[in-house]
Formats: structure tokens, sequence, C-alpha cells
């Protein structure tokens, strides 16, 4: 990463936007922010926890190894996202990798002032709290997931939560590129299968693929797909 002058304007991130605004002048003389390239780490599974990173602007990956070959994108994050906050605990290590997806800008702030903002900032504590408990509603529902739907379905529900998150451009597209394997490692499926059911998707005018970009042409259908065996 390379340190930039263009980064956090203190009126957008999740740190300034939950810190009373005394708190603000504190923030700007601590934090850095940081240019990230395509498709570089901003920091390891494994590293110790240098300090928490709020993206400004572009799109990151979560991911956490599966086995020696293999990886799993736990969710993406975009501008106003915190990334290592998963590093908080009594061990600290990040338990995750982050990488940028396209052009990404990043504000850092060390661990230790982090730490001083959350017992200045209850607001900003509180806020955390609730983020940590949505998480992990959304773990167990993945965990769920992984257990109860099958590979189409995985792949149906994974392309219905990127266009929630992301919405669509002007041409209908979902707004975020991924390439097919980590779309295959946002599901938990093979390449190999991900490739067979997407085809079946765009032959049965689910989906369009062009490049990189994903448009849903049929959503009704496509969330009958995704909850066929769920209840």
């Amino acid at each position: 990463m390379k340190e930039s002058r263009v980064g956090c304007n203190l009126k957008s991130c999740y740190l300034c936007t939950h810190c009373v605004n005394e708190w603000i002048p504190a923030i700007a003389a601590n934090k850095k922010n940081f240019s990230v390239k395509k498709n570089q780490r901003i920091f390891s599974e494994g590293d110790a926890v240098a300090g928490m990173y709020f993206v400004y602007s572009g799109k990151v990956k979560v991911h956490k190894r599966w086995d020696d070959d293999k990886e799993i994108i736990l969710r993406f994050a975009s501008a106003g996202d915190i990334l290592g906050h998963m590093g908080l605990g009594d061990e600290p290590v990040y338990p995750v990798s982050a990488t940028a997806i396209e052009p990404v800008t990043v504000c850092f702030i060390d661990l230790q002032f982090f730490e001083s903002s959350l017992k200045v900032n209850p607001q900003l504590t509180y806020s955390l709290m609730k983020f940590f408990a949505n998480q992990l509603q959304d773990s167990e529902k993945r965990m769920r997931n992984l257990v109860h739907m099958q590979v189409k379905e995985r792949i149906a529900l994974a392309i219905l939560t990127l266009k929630k998150q992301f919405g669509t451009t002007s041409a209908g597209a979902i707004d975020i590129e991924l390439t097919r394997q980590d779309l295959s490692s946002f599901a938990a499926v093979s390449y190999e299968t991900l490739f067979k059911v997407t085809n079946e998707f765009i032959q049965n005018k689910l989906i369009s693929v062009t490049g990189k970009s994903i448009a849903v042409l049929n959503e009704q259908l496509l969330n009958k797909v995704a909850m066929e065996h769920l209840v």
C-alpha cells in the first residue's frame, strides 16, 4: 500500500459517523490514508493487528483460507465500512484477510487510538457491538446454508445477495465486477460447479453475464431457486 494525500473526508467513514464532533480533530491528527491497488492485500490472515481500516472508496473482499488451496469469501466491504475489527479479541491477530478487488482508498487508525476512541465515544462502542451481533447472525445463517442448501441454491443466493448489497448500474448489471473464481468462493462452491450452474441460469434467462458483470433478468424465479429447500 502507498500512503496517499487523498482520502477520508472525516464525514463518511464508520469511525467518523459514530464519534462525537469534538473527537473529529483527534481522528484527523491520528489517521493515515492509503491507496491500495487492485488485487493488493490490505492485511493477511494471521498478521498481528496493527489497527483498523475504514474504506473510503472502492470495494474489498474479506476472505479466509478454506484449506491449502481454497478460500471462502465471507463478505464484501465498500465505502463507509470497517475492516480489521475481527482482530479485536484476546489474540491480537487478524483471523481473516482483506484484498482490494478494485482500486481502493482506506483510512488507517492504529489500535491504541481506536481503543481510546471506543472509551471516549459510547455511540461508537454501541454501534460496533450491534455490528458484531449482526455479523454473528450472518455467519450462523451462512453455516446453515452450507449444510442445507444445494450448490445451485447457494449460487442463486450469492447473486441475489450481491445485488441487494451493491444495487445495479444504469445498464442493469450488479454494481460489482467479480471473477468467477471470486463468485465461486463467495458461494462456497467449486469453480467448475459455478461455471456449469451459471451457464444453466443463462440458458434459462435468469441472469446474463458480460465479462465480469452479472445482470439479474428474472429475480422472482432466481429467488425461488435460492429458497427452494429453506423453511
